[in-house]
């Protein structure tokens, strides 16, 4: 059973150069150890998901230019768990870039079991 996802979870892109952690804004009341629970509302660039250093798929003489995330919407989210009709995030939630890269969770950003049902 694949498990709920937390403020801090570790996110990556396969297109940057760096991880980075997500911040859930969503909603303010349902937590796992203390931490909020992600919903498939938390995909603002800049605001939950921040930059992942350098993106490969913009190369300059220089090197890569800077990451500026550009999330589409969270696919692999749980079938009926929700938190205020939103859908949780799942340790197989996924969510694709505007720009062409694959933002994957790392890290649930939590210790304890919460599987969903």
């Amino acid at each position: 059973m694949p498990q709920k996802i937390t403020d801090t979870a570790q996110l990556s892109c396969n297109q940057g150069t760096i991880p980075s952690n997500l911040t859930v804004t969503s909603q303010d009341f349902s937590t796992a150890e203390g931490k909020v629970i992600a919903t498939e509302q938390d995909k603002q660039a800049m605001v939950n998901i921040k930059p992942f250093g350098q993106c490969k798929l913009k190369p300059t003489p220089g090197g890569f230019l800077p990451c500026i995330p550009a999330p589409i919407a969270w696919d692999k989210v749980a079938e009926k768990d929700t938190i205020n009709t939103y859908k949780i995030l799942t340790e197989d939630s996924f969510c694709m870039c505007g720009t062409g890269g694959k933002i994957s969770i790392d890290n649930k950003g939590h210790n304890e079991k919460h599987e969903i049902q």
